[in-house]
């Protein structure tokens, strides 16, 4: 990489020799460490930084499989200063490695947001999408009367109202669908059982015109999810997929497995979210004002679009305790699903335990 790119990159980064050791790092990565890149080259990565990964195993298993790694919830602890939660990516470059430091987990901070006001916006959801329906069908009805003894030219008026009165309908039942609280009837699963059926539902309908391939690891263990719902989410995306890329685009959904994705639960502990499913077209990119907040409620960037969908998705994986994630540029958008392993089924509760 020139000095200039180097130089320009605005995240911070670090120049790994194969071993890990430091061989140069960018202005970013030193006002972010506040260490200058003097002090810092020639030495181990794994000794100089305080990171809350094994560093070693990190760098080995890159350097083996020459391909990138990507660690979420990583704690950095500065000589001086709070500890600070960042996301680590490790890839090949060159003959040594490169690795990025980014200070905000700007991917996985929009589900963050978006549950949270996916929460607050439930109760007026609910009560909105009730109230407002029955007038609805009142005037839907009335508009058909009316339509019968006009003329033709007039017709076109109360069919509008009915047409429109419709879509607010069809919106105001993703608002009660939105506002379910319902706990997910989770228990082990195939994910690839799902993704099948997502994908066949999608060529037959929404996304007949696009190529969708797959790549599977099919090594991978069941998860713990609810079926219906998980199903619900992986169509939600690939019909946001079928949308960005066109009736020609290409979709490919692949799954793979990563022991170092974790998420920091409420108590300090940290979950393992091994199993990966990312959802990937080659649209355009999401756009660039409403990156960070797409899984917030109400925000689309689409035309007529709800803004509902990924808030949605968003609330499904939150509360199945997973994530869910972004990367967008254009012609290359990624949506991560990162879900727990299942483990030996919860014994079910007898008259005796009570």
């Amino acid at each position: 990489m020139s000095d200039l790119l180097w130089s320009a990159l605005p995240v911070p980064a670090l120049e790994l020799s194969p071993n890990g050791e430091i061989l140069r790092v960018n202005g970013a990565a030193e006002v972010f460490l506040n260490l200058s890149e003097r002090s810092l080259r020639g030495k181990s990565c794994a000794r100089t930084l305080s990171l809350g990964l094994d560093l070693k195993d990190a760098v080995a298993r890159v350097t083996q499989v020459q391909g990138p790694l990507y660690v979420g919830e990583v704690k950095y602890t500065p000589q001086h200063g709070a500890p600070r939660d960042i996301t680590v990516q490790i890839a090949p470059m060159g003959e040594g490695l490169l690795m990025l430091l980014h200070p905000r987990q700007a991917e996985y901070l929009g589900q963050i947001q978006g549950a949270k006001a996916a929460r607050q916006a439930i109760g007026m959801a609910e009560m909105l999408a009730h109230e407002i329906k029955n007038p609805l069908a009142g005037i839907t009805g009335s508009a058909q009367l009316l339509s019968m003894g006009l003329s033709p030219e007039d017709r076109g008026l109360t069919d509008l109202i009915v047409m429109e009165s419709r879509r607010i309908v069809a919106l105001l039942d993703q608002v009660e669908q939105f506002g379910d609280l319902r706990p997910p009837a989770c228990q082990p699963v195939n994910i690839h059982d799902i993704l099948e059926r997502a994908r066949a539902t999608a060529r037959v309908g929404f996304a007949g015109g696009c190529e969708i391939s797959e790549s599977y690891d099919p090594s991978l263990p069941l998860t713990y999810v609810d079926e219906d719902q998980l199903m619900q989410v992986v169509l939600n995306l690939l019909k946001n997929a079928s949308e960005a890329a066109g009736n020609k685009g290409k979709i490919t959904i692949r799954t793979f497995y990563d022991p170092g994705v974790r998420l920091r639960k409420p108590d300090g502990q940290r979950k393992t979210l091994p199993l990966q499913v990312e959802i990937i077209d080659d649209g355009p990119g999401l756009p660039a004002d409403i990156a960070d907040q797409v899984f917030d409620p109400f925000v689309s960037g689409r035309e007529n679009g709800t803004g509902l969908g990924l808030a949605l998705v968003s609330k499904i994986l939150t509360d199945h305790g997973g994530l869910i994630a972004v990367n967008s540029r254009p012609g290359h958008t990624v949506f991560r699903l990162s879900l727990p392993v299942a483990t030996a089924t919860p014994k079910t509760q007898t008259s005796s335990d009570a």
